[in-house]
């Protein structure tokens, strides 16, 4: 599973756009995932630079919005049709389902349309995670949200509204891993309040609006109590490269089980694995 974020069109880097296309060519994943901000600000021109680029994608995508896919300066745009341009352009749902023989994927959106940046994760969304384990509960269960459900030591972002009930009705619900962006940082690790759910961050994908760090995006190879996650990065040229390789284990028997990092190899920005 290819994991993108905060592509930002409408501020891109355009020398990473074809790269990028061509990368996911190359890795013939399962499934693009795409964890919200696909546009600066939700310009119906940014969203249709955003679908061109899907329709590029030579894979399966589930994608669910950010908060920089509702107007900010539209009010009533805001307000009365926050999801009409992402509905037209992008896609109808705004929590879609992927299921495979293996794993089930499911999209959360956690947007609030009250609050520019902080998010919210609704009951119903909650609800739709446990089913969805209940239901097939061998496969490993995936959710992708935009907002964090914990944000690293030293940022200064709001943190999303609910949050630790949100991890709590994740966990009872059996989620594995969660996708997430928002904050322009890569980041893999348990959460602290429920380790047996793995955060996997992204970085962003296209943006200009860096955070002390380069492009990034996130390559997931996924069986049944093992993770490994690979980091692609954008350096000073616009190649696309593993920058650090991390793996995760746990008993796949048990759901709730934590995740161990496992041979992490952890390397620098501009060196490779």
């Amino acid at each position: 599973m290819l994991h993108l974020s905060d592509l930002h069109f409408g501020r891109t880097r355009p020398d990473l756009l074809d790269p990028l296309v061509a990368l996911v060519a190359e890795l013939s994943p399962d499934l693009v995932a795409i964890s919200g901000d696909f546009t600066q600000r939700a310009r119906r021109g940014q969203f249709l630079e955003a679908a061109a680029f899907l329709d590029r994608l030579r894979a399966p995508w589930l994608a669910v919005p950010g908060n920089h896919d509702i107007s900010l300066h539209n009010v009533l745009l805001r307000f009365l049709d926050p999801w009409g341009r992402y509905r037209s352009l992008i896609h109808h749902d705004l929590s879609p389902r992927h299921e495979d023989e293996e794993i089930t994927v499911i999209g959360l959106n956690t947007v609030n349309r009250y609050a520019h940046q902080a998010g919210r994760i609704g009951k119903t969304a909650l609800r739709q995670i446990a089913a969805s384990r209940q239901e097939q509960p061998e496969k490993t269960l995936v959710a992708v949200m935009h907002h964090p459900l914990e944000h690293p030591p030293g940022n200064s972002k709001p943190p999303m509204r609910r949050t630790l009930d949100g991890v709590e009705a994740l966990g009872r619900a059996g989620a594995d891993i969660v996708l997430s962006g928002h904050l322009h940082n890569a980041h893999v690790a348990p959460l602290t309040s429920a380790p047996g759910i793995l955060l996997v961050q992204a970085g962003t994908g296209l943006s200009t609006r860096l955070r002390d760090e380069p492009n990034t995006l996130n390559l997931l190879s996924i069986e049944p109590g093992w993770v490994q996650v690979d980091r692609y990065a954008a350096l000073t040229e616009p190649v696309w490269e593993i920058d650090q390789t991390t793996h995760f284990a746990r008993d796949p028997e048990r759901s709730d089980a934590p995740w161990e990092p496992v041979l992490d190899r952890p390397v620098s920005f501009g060196q490779s694995t």
